[in-house]
């Protein structure tokens, strides 16, 4: 049978009353409903619980041993439901978020700091992720929430843009194009290119982002996961790269410039992506809330550096 929580409330008042009539009054109930509820639990129970007159109501032998159980019932789902709404109100529990690398390396770190001075107790999950399996880890309840390329394609998704990040070309400081204060995209086809994989959400808009007027961008070095790896070659002067402005948010190296590309002026906009229709757990929620007062906004400037 399913708990019956109305009735064991009515048992364990009646039996601290034993009056009906104290507690219809206690509980706001009618004495008919009372005796409804009461009706209702014996019947479950399959046992009586009291006997009744006219004048008095005392406790049947089952009840007076079931009558310790009934109240431990209500105390602990009290408890339970007490610690809940504590949850809520503290923002305890974990968030799992699921996240492109760069936003991991520089978007998550300041928010956490800030987080975890808030809520010392609470766990962080970070799934670093190529774009398209950022959507497949938020729309598989993986992660509550993802911080992706703004595009995502999927109808069970709702997506809320953060912020844009520029493309940029870096470079060693001793390359011929550092000499530079812009940089086109036609003057690239000079040098050695370094370039990400296709699976990489940002080689699509490297590929397909810019104008049809201007040639595919043509490659002479490619590195499969991250830009980290592209940024070493080009710091070792190998070639250039072109990414976002945020990859560069990190380097530490002054040999390593950047400079704006432009004609035309690429830019991916990063964006937060949540399952249509879930409801965020109350950890992930004050977290979530903290990423966007820290980062919703236009692009920021000065986080790469030359």
């Amino acid at each position: 049978m399913n708990l019956d929580i109305p009735g064991l409330q009515a048992f364990v008042r009646i039996a601290e009353l034993g009056s009906f009539h104290q507690a219809a009054e206690a509980l706001h109930l009618s004495q008919s409903a009372l005796s409804r509820r009461i009706s209702k639990l014996e019947e479950g129970l399959g046992v009586r619980l009291l006997d009744r007159t006219t004048r008095k109501v005392r406790l049947t032998a089952v009840g007076r041993d079931f009558l310790p159980q009934a109240r431990r019932l209500i105390e602990e789902l009290a408890q339970s439901l007490d610690g809940l709404r504590d949850m809520a109100k503290r923002g305890a529990g974990q968030v799992s978020v699921a996240c492109v690398p760069t936003a991991a390396f520089t978007v998550l770190p300041p928010v956490i700091r800030d987080y975890s001075a808030k809520h010392p107790d609470n766990r962080i999950r970070i799934l670093d992720l190529h774009a398209n399996e950022v959507l497949q880890a938020v729309l598989g309840g993986e992660a509550e929430f993802g911080l992706t390329l703004s595009g995502a394609d999927a109808p069970e998704i709702d997506t809320e843009p953060l912020f844009d990040d520029p493309f940029v070309l870096a470079c060693h400081r001793d390359h011929p194009l550092a000499k530079k204060k812009a940089v086109k995209w036609t003057e690239l086809e000079q040098h050695r290119v370094i370039t990400v994989g296709r699976l990489s959400g940002n080689r699509a808009l490297l590929d397909f982002g810019l104008p049809g007027n201007l040639p595919r961008q043509r490659w002479t070095y490619e590195v499969q996961h991250s830009f980290s790896t592209g940024l070493a070659l080009a710091l070792a002067g190998i070639g250039v790269i072109a990414v976002p402005e945020l990859a560069l948010a990190g380097q530490r190296d002054a040999r390593l410039v950047s400079r704006p590309l432009v004609e035309p002026k690429l830019t991916r906009t990063l964006a937060v992506i949540r399952r249509k229709g879930v409801t965020l757990s109350p950890a992930a929620q004050e977290f979530l809330a903290m990423l966007k007062k820290r980062w919703a906004g236009p692009r920021r400037e000065g986080r790469g550096k030359g």
